[in-house]
């Protein structure tokens, strides 16, 4: 029995000491990134849609690599990157992230291993006007939120009075920028440059207005990981490694090589100062009037909406309660069509999708998209009011000579309306959080505008606490009313 117990412990053992030797190479290097930013950064792999390419992805490899671990990556949100890594979702964050002193005050940052340079890019027949932001005083210019860019562009909104337009990714910028809603657009010469080949159509200036540099972000903690992060790039500059890749991925330039022989030539390795860290109060100070304004936008915009929601509700369901069986199936089918599809996607169709056709502002084609897709749900509201009424009322009201329209005005519509307030207070509820989707088609709303400043701040606990509160403050109040109108016709 004994000899049976050490012959088991020693081939434990044995299993244990070679899991030891290859174990490690198995554990995981879990970092982050967005593969909807796309190439070069980080891209679906074409012939392997679970696989992730791009130059971010080889820097990763290498990475893992040299600390004896296998690449995990994990897909989040550009915005969200910083914010994963802090709350542990994964050890590194790298997906074209700018190197911008207020990381520094809350993470572990990696050295700079690439440096981009801010380009304008413009339609051919603005080269000569449109050369640098002073010259865009009036003129819509794009590009992505909470970047350089878009305090680039903040800034000369308040010295040369142009218009930012922030999007949620770097593609539809430049084919707004050909279809003539975009007067230019700011973004790195790298993404600039394959969205030139991808679109075509527009100029890239020559002259860069500014530079800045894509880094890995690490969790305060993990200063002994950054080191180790920092020790490989220096590595795989020095080898060329790094080159290859960029190299492979067709950003690598003469401004570039300068880059990093000035960085391996200068130990430690440059990073921005950091400032320092803003209080709550001056924070809130900095970015309320903001907030209140993009309330204003979203609340505006849900008003109108849920106007043309109503209108074309009421039309929809008198058209299927009241019309012939054409027009019945015809309504029938847009009802089910528009409940049947995502609002984002309809919101994508009407101001990309048909830009072709008619290029709508982005304000009218969020009134528009959020309209649509509400009529078919109000309609439903107002057809099972309005078949709700009994019928032995009609009869009665026919009986005594009223006229259909007469009994819609006098007897149905008043009894069906208090039936559908309820509802309609519950749908204008939903449209109002809906509102924020319109984000993707650049109106920059209550939900967008506190993802900007979350951004900046490095955290979600002030921003949505406030965001919700002012949600709540626009919500409330139209519950109210709805519930004092109920009880005050429920005796009439």
């Amino acid at each position: 029995m004994f000899r049976r117990l050490f012959r088991f412990l020693g081939v434990a053992t044995l299993l244990s000491a070679v899991w030891s030797c290859t174990g490690s190479p198995r554990t995981p290097l879990r970092w982050g990134g967005d593969a909807e930013g796309g190439a070069p950064f980080v891209e679906a792999d074409p012939t392997n849609p679970n696989r992730v390419r791009g130059f971010d992805v080889e820097i990763a490899a290498m990475l893992a690599r040299d600390l004896g671990r296998t690449p995990q990556f994990v897909q989040v949100a550009w915005a969200s990157i910083a914010q994963s890594v802090e709350r542990g979702d994964f050890a590194i964050g790298m997906s074209g992230l700018e190197d911008r002193p207020a990381l520094h005050e809350r993470f572990a940052v990696s050295l700079p291993y690439y440096e981009f340079r801010e380009v304008l890019a413009v339609r051919a027949a603005d080269t000569t006007r449109f050369r640098a932001l002073a010259d865009l005083g009036g003129r819509r210019v794009g590009t992505l939120g909470a970047t350089m860019a878009w305090d680039m562009l903040l800034q000369a909104k308040q010295t040369h009075g142009l218009v930012p337009v922030s999007y949620d990714d770097d593609v539809h910028p430049y084919s707004d920028l050909v279809n003539g809603r975009l007067d230019a657009v700011l973004l790195d010469h790298v993404l600039a440059e394959r969205s030139l080949q991808r679109v075509g159509g527009f100029v890239i200036q020559p002259t860069a207005l500014a530079t800045g540099h894509y880094v890995a972000v690490l969790a305060a903690r993990d200063t002994a990981l950054r080191d180790s992060v920092n020790a490989t790039l220096r590595a795989r500059m020095r080898d060329g490694s790094l080159e290859r890749v960029f190299r492979s991925w067709n950003v690598w330039d003469t401004a570039q090589a300068r880059y990093q022989q000035q960085l391996l030539a200068s130990e430690p390795a440059r990073t921005p100062a950091p400032l320092r860290a803003a209080t709550t109060r001056q924070s809130l100070a900095t970015y309320l009037p903001a907030l209140l304004r993009a309330a204003l936008i979203t609340l505006a915009l849900s008003l109108l909406a849920m106007a043309l929601a109503v209108v074309l509700g009421i039309g929809l369901a008198s058209g299927r309660v009241y019309g012939p069986r054409a027009l019945r199936v015809l309504l029938t089918a847009y009802v089910e069509v528009i409940r049947g599809t995502p609002v984002l996607l309809q919101l994508f169709v009407l101001y990309y999708g048909l830009a072709d056709v008619v290029r709508l502002p982005a304000f009218a084609a969020a009134v528009l998209g959020l309209g649509l897709n509400y009529a078919a749900y109000e309609s439903e509201i107002y057809r099972a009011a309005l078949e709700a009424i009994p019928a032995l009322q009609l009869e009665a009201a026919r009986t005594l000579g009223l006229s259909e329209w007469q009994i819609l005005r006098l007897v149905r519509g008043p009894q069906a309306l208090r039936l559908a307030l309820a509802p309609m207070t519950n749908d204008f509820v939903a449209l109002l959080k809906d509102s924020s989707l319109v984000s993707v088609i650049t109106v920059v709303e209550l939900t967008k505008q506190t993802a900007i400043y979350a951004t900046n701040a490095g955290s979600w606990a002030v921003p949505g606490t406030l965001c919700a509160l002012v949600y709540l403050g626009m919500s409330l109040p139209l519950a109210r009313m709805a519930r004092h109108l109920e009880q005050r016709w429920k005796h009439t």
